[in-house]
């Protein structure tokens, strides 16, 4: 992939070989690597065996997981927070696995929608709760550094399922809750 870098660089009109571009097709290399790793992790074992049995069925909500992802249309970054909440129905995931499940999807060329939707089918699936619900809010750089250039617009999107969805008033404790 770093030939792909070094010849993208020559495209733009700079030289590769100017010494602060020497090592930069290498590390922009290792970097996309990096920010596209979900394409090559498994939900299986991003959660590696951490749902635990619970007897209660009180609402789990971890909120501010922070989020970085590439837009697929312009591969620029956006970034934000997203916020998950769902009622057990006898099994919980460990709470780190929440934020990794976020990188999972993050970690891909997305789209936001997309994203708050991977995220939230994927925590239905594998604990078949009472509901879920995911918030995700993010300042997208395609929209900030090119096109409209507005710096202070921010995406808000939602994906509600289960009782989050059908119950208003199970839905509408999960917004106040991020909220505070």
């Amino acid at each position: 992939m770093n030939e792909l870098y070094q010849q993208l660089l020559s495209k733009i009109g700079e030289d590769p070989e100017r010494e602060g571009l020497v090592g930069t097709p290498d590390r922009a290399a290792k970097a996309l690597e990096f920010l596209t790793k979900g394409y090559r992790q498994k939900l299986e074992d991003v959660i590696n065996n951490a749902i635990f049995t619970v007897e209660d069925n009180h609402m789990v909500i971890v909120k501010d997981i922070e989020l970085y992802s590439l837009c697929e249309h312009h591969i620029l970054p956006f970034f934000g927070k997203c916020h998950i909440g769902y009622i057990p129905e006898g099994k919980v995931l460990g709470v780190s696995k929440l934020a990794r499940i976020v990188d999972l999807f993050a970690r891909r060329l997305q789209i936001q929608e997309r994203l708050t939707n991977q995220v939230a089918t994927s925590i239905m699936d594998t604990l078949a709760p009472e509901g879920v619900g995911v918030v995700i809010e993010a300042q997208h750089l395609c929209m900030m550094m090119r096109g409209v250039e507005k710096q202070n617009s921010c995406m808000v999107t939602s994906a509600m399922l289960g009782s989050f969805r059908k119950e208003p008033s199970t839905r509408n404790e999960f917004l106040q809750l991020i909220k505070q």
